[in-house]
């Protein structure tokens, strides 16, 4: 863990912006082929099966894949980010996953403070890492710079 450091709310936040740009394109993209512009103009929770399969199945089962495959989702991937086990720092258990994911909830709740709390924690936790007992971190490792010789 020499290269490894706790990330913190900036790097993260680009992560989440990276798999929201991604969750646009493979899934409210088709969701706006299926419904039209009733989707995003009309006054309905849900308006089918194809909107919760899409909206609400799809992402839960592909984040949770994704956190456990590859510690992370395509954003965490991109960022070199790894979700791991705050005690041992190795791979979340299925249900720290799934606990991680439904407290999401928690932490957006009163004005968003539990994503803002990893700002000032010190192993940079949002609550919901701290209910999870997940901490996220960052590969500092360096690549070295090699150049070509020319003869």
């Amino acid at each position: 863990m020499d290269n490894k450091e706790y990330a913190g709310f900036w790097i993260r936040l680009g992560a989440v912006l990276i798999d929201m740009v991604i969750i646009f394109f493979v899934l409210l993209i088709p969701l706006s082929f299926i419904y039209g512009e009733e989707y995003w103009l009309g006054d309905k929770f849900i308006y089918g099966f194809w909107d919760i399969m899409l909206s609400y199945v799809a992402p839960f089962i592909a984040t949770i894949w994704f956190w456990l495959r590859f510690l992370g989702t395509p954003g965490k991937m991109a960022t070199k980010l790894e979700i791991v086990d705050a005690a041992t720092g190795n791979k979340m258990s299925t249900g720290q996953a799934i606990g991680r994911y439904f407290a999401y909830i928690v932490a957006t709740l009163p004005f968003c403070l539990g994503f803002i709390w990893i700002g000032i924690d010190k192993r940079k936790q949002g609550w919901h890492d701290k209910l999870a007992g997940t901490v996220v971190l960052r590969n500092t490792g360096k690549e070295s710079v090699k150049f070509e010789e020319k003869l």
